[in-house]
Parts: C-alpha cells; structure tokens; sequence
C-alpha cells in the first residue's frame, strides 16, 4: 500500500495522465523493460533478503528523471512483500515529520525518499543513526532538564532516489548498501515499452507508428509514454484513430519534437549558446536567465539528453556548444581563439 499523506496533491488526486501513468507502470520486474544490470542485481538482493527473513539492504537510485526510479522502488516493495510509504526531501522540513514516519515503519517496510539531495541537513543527521543502527534519539522535555531518550526502529529499507548524485553528502551515501545509476533506454527498450503501453491502453497501432514515436523519446519512458498519449489525441482528431508513421510524423511534428527527440526549449538552449554567446562558455545561472528557465530544470532535464547526443559540453568554465550542434543547426562552427589560463 502506497502512503501519500506525504505528497502535495491539489485538486483531485490523479489527473487523467497521471491515472494513465498508473496503468502502464511496470508492477514486478519480469514487467520492467531494460536496465537490465540494474534489475538483475535488485533481484538478487530481493532474493537474498527473502530467504534470511530480513529487510533489504538500503537502496540509491540516480540519474535523469522519468528512468523509473519510482517504479522501482513500488517494485521493491511488491516483490519484497512489504508496503511502502512515499515522501521527498523538500517535503521533510521538520524534524518531527521525519521521525513520525521513521517510528511508524513497520519490519521490513520501503520508505522511498525522492529528490533525497534536497534534503536538510538536520533530517540528514536523523536519517544516520536510523539507516545504521535503526535508531532514533528522542528529545525529552526542554532546556536544561531535557532528555535524550534512544527509541528502537524496526529494520526498514530506506529507497532514496535524485537526479544530483554528487550533492549527496558522503556520510549519507556510504550508508546505502546498493547503488545504482540509470542510464537513458535504448531505441530497442523503448520500442517495447511503448508497444506495451499501447496495449494496456487499447491504442491501435501499427510497428512503424511505434517505432517513430520510441526513436523521438529521447531515451526516456516517461516521455514515450506522454508522447503516445499525445499522439493518440491526434490520431483519434484528426485520422482513424490507428496511429502509423504518417500520423505519428504529423503529430509529433506538430508538437514540436524533432527527429532527434528535441523540442522547442533544447532548441532555444542550444541557439541561446550558440548565437548569444557566441557557443560559449557560458554560466548556468546566465543561460537561465536568458531563456527564463529554472537552473535545475536546465541541468537535470534538458543537458543530459543534449550531453548525451553530444550537442552539448559542460567544462569549468560554463557550457559550450560542440561542433555536432552547429552541423544540427546548419551553421558553420566558428573558429575560437585559444584560451589562455
């Protein structure tokens, strides 16, 4: 059972894409398609831990987001035969919410933390104790007649998820016995996923209409997924309802998704370095605000993808634009003067 007391919610609790997500997110890991190595080694661990009766060892999931490191840990959960409660580190702001969902852990139970960079570091000297020694230390009473009372935790798995990696503190990421980094899908996996999907969701499809929409999917389930449902949309508007290559080129022509998977934002990243800053290097706090983006939307959603087509370079000194990213826009490169340090 998922606990979402801890989430922020406004409205109804699931919009239509979010009860769509639900629908299609994997339940067990002979369901989850890809990162194999990953899911190779959390079945052995489950495995392990299933047959000593014990919980299972802390777990760190990283890399971009939308890879699944949500759906993992429900996974964890499911095949561990436990509940799972669910928070994120800036949701956790007082130390009296973190210990009233720590004590209230039952033997055995995942508590997924998402974005644990965010984290204060005052819940962080409470979450040390807690994954080490499953211990917590209660204070009691105020000033000078205080006490601190030693409160016993049932062993629980405490599943911490982030995009940040390198902002987490070493003393919290030596306590997690299992880590694992997420790496974007293959053309191959997604293919399979949005093939998958569609047939949960009883869209017509045919192999060339779900192969363009897994190749503009910029290595990401959640986004093939968006993309699939957008492109449904479309095709039951505007064609027969069946979505082939025809209609998903128009569609997602017309939602702005390249061949390449970009949109209009890591477009006018790309042009931003390229034609205001003459391809760099330029500081992130400056590109934010040249584009009016936030600095973690920028380095945690758009660079990865761009980074990994290789468009896009972080160095020291700021962000560049390689050479693939002018021959992308039809531009010639232009000779830089060499930099002197």
């Amino acid at each position: 059972m998922v606990d979402l007391k801890h989430r922020v919610v406004s409205g109804q609790a699931f919009d239509e894409d979010a009860r769509l997500d639900a629908s299609v997110r994997p339940k067990r890991f002979d369901d989850f398609v890809g990162q194999s190595r990953v899911k190779e080694n959390l079945k052995i661990a489950v495995e392990a831990a299933r047959s000593r009766g014990d919980a299972l060892d802390h777990v760190l999931l990283y890399g971009p987001p939308g890879l699944g490191k949500t759906t993992l840990a429900q996974i964890l959960a499911a095949e561990m035969g436990a509940s799972i409660k669910i928070s994120s580190g800036p949701l956790l702001e007082r130390k009296g919410d973190l210990t009233a969902v720590l004590t209230a852990l039952e033997a055995r139970e995942l508590f997924f933390l998402d974005e644990i960079h965010r984290l204060q570091p005052a819940m962080e000297e409470i979450l040390y104790p807690a994954m080490e020694d499953y211990r917590i230390d209660l204070v009691i009473g105020q000033g000078a007649g205080a006490r601190i009372h030693p409160y016993q935790l049932q062993k629980f798995t405490l599943v911490g998820a982030t995009t940040r990696a390198g902002l987490i503190m070493a003393p919290m990421r030596s306590r997690f016995g299992i880590v694992h980094r997420l790496d974007f899908y293959t053309a191959e996996d997604l293919l399979e996923i949005v093939r998958r999907s569609a047939k949960i969701l009883g869209i017509a499809m045919d192999d060339a209409g779900a192969e363009e929409i897994a190749r503009r999917s910029r290595g990401t389930p959640r986004v093939a997924n968006r993309l699939l449902r957008r492109v449904r949309d479309f095709a039951e508007v505007r064609a027969d309802g069946k979505i082939t290559l025809a209609v998903a080129k128009e569609a997602l022509g017309m939602l702005g998704v390249d061949e390449h998977g970009l949109d209009e934002v890591d477009r006018n990243l790309l042009l931003a370095i390229v034609q205001k800053y003459g391809g760099g290097p330029v500081g992130l706090n400056t590109l934010a605000a040249s584009l009016s983006e936030e600095e973690d939307a920028i380095e945690e959603i758009y660079e990865p993808y761009l980074m990994q087509l290789g468009l896009l370079d972080r160095t020291p000194r700021g962000r560049v634009a390689t050479a693939l990213a002018y021959k992308y826009f039809g531009m010639d490169e232009p000779r830089r003067q060499p930099q002197l340090f």
